[in-house]
């Protein structure tokens, strides 16, 4: 596979992962979420704090879930390939009770073809 080509299957794994990870969150379905991360990522939610690991991830989304969080949207989405292994994506996002910009998902394309977060900076506005 060359370079374009590979790029092109990155953009396609991280738009395939990031509308998985929504459909997930819409769900309510917190596991799900945390499935979209490498197993060390590092999740800086603005202003909340700074998670790292599938399990202090899934625990921050299960409390949104918890408290009524739903309806996730991105708008503005922005997906810039860095390298044949990652892409960043930037975006701006609603919910039914906040709103706030994605500053940077760092998806890092795995073993199996799919794309996994090993970085995600949000903010809550």
């Amino acid at each position: 596979m060359d370079t374009t080509q590979q790029n092109a299957a990155v953009l396609a794994a991280v738009n395939v992962a990031s509308t998985e990870w929504m459909a997930a969150f819409n769900r309510a379905d917190a596991a799900g979420c945390a499935a979209h991360y490498e197993a060390s990522a590092i999740m800086h939610a603005r202003p909340f704090g700074t998670y790292t690991g599938t399990t202090d991830i899934q625990a921050f989304w299960k409390k949104l879930m918890d408290d009524g969080l739903a309806d996730v949207a991105y708008s503005n989405t922005q997906i810039e390939v860095l390298d044949t292994q990652s892409a960043v994506l930037t975006a701006d996002w609603t919910m039914n009770k906040a709103q706030g910009v994605i500053h940077r998902e760092l998806w890092v394309l795995q073993s199996d073809g799919t794309a996994k977060l090993r970085e995600d900076d949000f903010e809550a506005q």
